[in-house]
């Protein structure tokens, strides 16, 4: 992509080049932004993919949760066995191309402030761009979340989260403790075990489901996460409402091996493995932190967006009372398929908001 300039005056800049801002970018010139000069794309990472490119190499097409197609052209992988990390950012490279969409990259967004005059100073590595509407589509990849509990400190084996895994084989004849209960801990709990012994400990019970996935569950699963965020409270996950779908293959075969007894989460961590205030312990060379993420938006703090549950109260896809700042992938857009549709409609309120019925030539 072209290099970055010091300065750049748009009227929307678009933090994040994942599915989240692909979506938002083709809304946005279907919408009648020009490319360039009306919006930009700021991407941190070297090359195309978002989150994706840096994914273990064991993640398949076939083992996620599904790859939505992008708007305006379908995601056609030749096999399911093909590695995720490999084969979705080939597809979001082309997708860049398809559409001639202003992406800059490599560049890291440091702060985003209000200007004297109304509009948003977005402060980068690579210089500075003023725009007069914001669309933060960062994710969450880049924040990986571990717990502290006592003792952590004295562990002389490895720590690490789901973000550092890259296989099973460098577990091969250790003990390992995987912490977390949702759909990557019992993924990489299941690989784990074929080569290691493995303890897995979660905060809550399992919800095993036996039925698919349908449409009535995941409406259910986007209410709830609304109505997190409509009150400023931190979006929960949504395995938490969805339950692990026993049908999945990984999950039905470390079932069906007696892999995922799940132990309750243990009170202290001490220097060879962890314990239980009950007396129970489990010796351990390894404990992998499958926790899950926050949302990385601490690029946004001087904008003051935080409300007192520790989340940002949103209204759709804008922050409340903030209509020109859009958070697309936060919540219940944090989806592939969920970050289409914010996109799309955040484009839209954009576009009556900045440009007035008449003033830009829409095409959809």
């Amino acid at each position: 992509m072209s290099s970055t300039p010091a300065g750049r005056d748009v009227e929307i800049v678009v933090i994040g080049a994942g599915q989240a801002g692909l979506s938002t970018a083709w809304a946005l010139a279907r919408q009648g932004f020009e490319p360039g000069s009306g919006f930009v794309v700021l991407d941190a990472d070297d090359s195309p993919g978002g989150a994706w490119q840096h994914r273990w190499p064991s993640l398949t097409v076939g083992t996620t949760h599904r790859v939505h197609d992008l708007p305006g052209l379908p995601f056609e992988p030749e096999a399911e066995s093909l590695r995720a990390a490999e084969v979705v950012p080939a597809y979001f490279a082309e997708y860049e191309r398809r559409f001639d969409l202003p992406i800059q990259r490599p560049v890291r967004v440091r702060a985003v402030r209000r200007t004297d005059d109304d509009r948003f100073r977005v402060g980068t590595d690579s210089g500075d761009w003023t725009a007069r509407a914001i669309v933060n589509a960062t994710g969450t990849w880049t924040r990986p979340f571990v717990p502290r509990y006592p003792g952590q400190e004295l562990f002389r084996g490895r720590q690490l989260h789901t973000v550092d895994y890259r296989g099973a084989a460098e577990f091969a004849g250790s003990s390992v403790v995987v912490v977390g209960g949702g759909a990557s801990a019992t993924q990489l709990l299941g690989e784990i075990s074929t080569v290691a012994d493995t303890t897995w400990v979660t905060r809550r019970p399992p919800v095993w489901r036996e039925g698919p996935f349908d449409e009535d569950l995941g409406r259910q699963a986007v209410a709830l996460v609304e109505e997190a965020v409509r009150e400023g409270r931190r979006p929960g996950s949504v395995v938490g409402v969805t339950g692990l779908l026993t049908s999945t293959p990984y999950i039905r075969d470390a079932l069906d091996r007696g892999v995922l007894e799940r132990l309750p989460m243990f009170d202290r961590i001490t220097e060879d493995g962890v314990v239980w205030d009950d007396g129970r312990s489990v010796r351990a060379d390894v404990i992998l932190w499958a926790t899950g993420f926050r949302a990385a938006v601490t690029h946004l703090a001087p904008l003051h967006l935080r409300a007192p549950g520790g989340g940002i109260r949103m209204d759709g896809t804008h922050v409340a009372g903030e209509p020109r700042i859009h958070l697309v992938g936060y919540g219940p857009s944090a989806s592939t398929i969920g970050a289409n549709r914010a996109g799309q409609s955040a484009a839209r309120q954009l576009r009556r908001l900045l440009r007035p019925a008449g003033d830009l030539p829409r095409t959809a």
